[in-house]
């Protein structure tokens, strides 16, 4: 069986709250890693979890957690030394338990490459292929046997794809896109992790919220911004995420808006709404493709997501999920579901039952497997 060393990165803003409410200075690396995991945020240990459960040997690290890096490198680093030195103002956030440093600094590839000496892995696995340096994925690529890399966003510019002996992409039409720049490209859907709705559906049974909103406002969400802004002005829309600070004083979201909510607090508050609104990065183009999809119904709140031509593929719209395309549709559908109560609640339901049969990280995972196999048998 192959081993995977999948390669995290997490939002800064994620890992300094985590790090404001819990105190894992005197962990050991292990341990530590796991209370981050279990944290659940982005995909958290899903694909590790499930590819072991299959045999695949799998490891996770978070690339730009540099209190957590550190801490592996003094423990498992055999003796070698990171000058840090070299950058004081570094050297001074790790002292004072910042979270994260700078991207051009060395130090994190340093430790990468020594995670890689270590854990010998056949498969390297870049789950954010904007923020792992192209040049250092040349120079360590004779030591593995493949990297393959994910992407869900806006392709990044400054980046040699090419470097990548294959990525995975929950962009139908990304494909087409990275092969005709000479790319390996392969479809691969997102999921959802059963366990955080066994951790968490106890902690769910009560609807606080009627309806919700969880996301980003920043530059690659412009037009849902403006979208959700006219449907705030109607709806008594209760509003999470992050960048909320971009936007302009008077936004009606600023009037609705809760703060951020990550991981464990997301999943909370997915659960404990009646129905949560799903819009798509204008990257996604005409596909239905990202995590809120299945973080939505997999916490039993009724999906109400933008419509696109391959959503019936994945929830039948009516009866597992619903659809909008206009303002109007969504304010009419939001205001028409929390009215016929009964109604609602069976479409969540159905979407929950869906998800947690068909869009597992387990099953992700048999079929990543699968995909990967051509490859590795060259």
């Amino acid at each position: 069986m192959y081993k995977f060393l999948i390669v995290d990165t997490y939002y800064s803003d994620f890992l300094t709250g985590f790090y404001k409410k819990n105190d894992t200075e005197k962990e050991p690396y292990a341990r530590h890693l796991q209370i981050l995991l279990d944290e659940f945020f982005g995909t958290a240990d899903f694909y590790s979890r499930n590819l072991r459960a299959i045999g695949y040997p799998a490891q996770d690290v978070i690339f730009n957690d540099m209190r957590l890096q550190y801490k592996w490198f003094k423990e498992y680093g055999r003796g070698r030394r990171i000058d840090l030195f070299r950058n004081l103002d570094v050297l001074h956030k790790i002292l004072n338990k910042a979270a994260f440093v700078p991207w051009d600094w060395q130090a994190p590839y340093t430790i990468l490459k020594a995670q890689i000496d270590h854990y010998q892995p056949d498969i390297l696995y870049i789950q954010d292929i904007g923020a792992i340096n192209d040049r250092f994925l040349a120079q360590i690529k004779p030591q593995v046997k493949l990297i393959a890399g994910q992407i869900a966003c806006p392709l990044p510019s400054n980046r040699d794809l090419k470097v990548y002996d294959v990525i995975f992409t929950s962009f139908p039409h990304y494909v087409d896109i990275l092969k005709k720049i000479g790319v390996s490209a392969q479809y691969l859907k997102i999921g959802f992790e059963p366990h955080i709705w066994e951790s968490l559906g106890k902690e769910t049974l009560s609807k606080k919220y009627d309806c919700i909103f969880i996301g980003g406002f920043s530059k690659p969400h412009s037009q849902r911004v403006k979208f959700l802004e006219a449907a705030a002005e109607r709806l008594a829309l209760d509003v999470w995420g992050y960048g909320i600070e971009r936007l302009v004083s008077s936004s009606s979201l600023r009037k609705r808006y809760h703060g951020e909510a990550w991981g464990r607090d997301m999943y909370r508050v997915l659960g404990q709404s009646k129905i949560s609104i799903n819009i798509h990065i204008d990257a996604a183009g005409d596909y239905a493709n990202n995590m809120r999809l299945y973080e939505s119904t997999g916490m039993g709140s009724l999906l109400i997501t933008d419509h696109k031509k391959n959503l019936n593929d994945l929830f039948a719209v009516g009866s597992e999920a619903a659809a909008y395309k206009t303002v109007d549709e969504l304010c009419a559908a939001v205001e028409y579901y929390l009215a016929h109560e009964k109604e609602r609640a069976a479409i969540a339901a159905a979407g929950q039952k869906r998800t947690l049969r068909e869009h597992r990280y387990s099953d992700r995972m048999k079929e990543l497997a699968g995909l990967l196999k051509p490859y590795m048998d060259k």
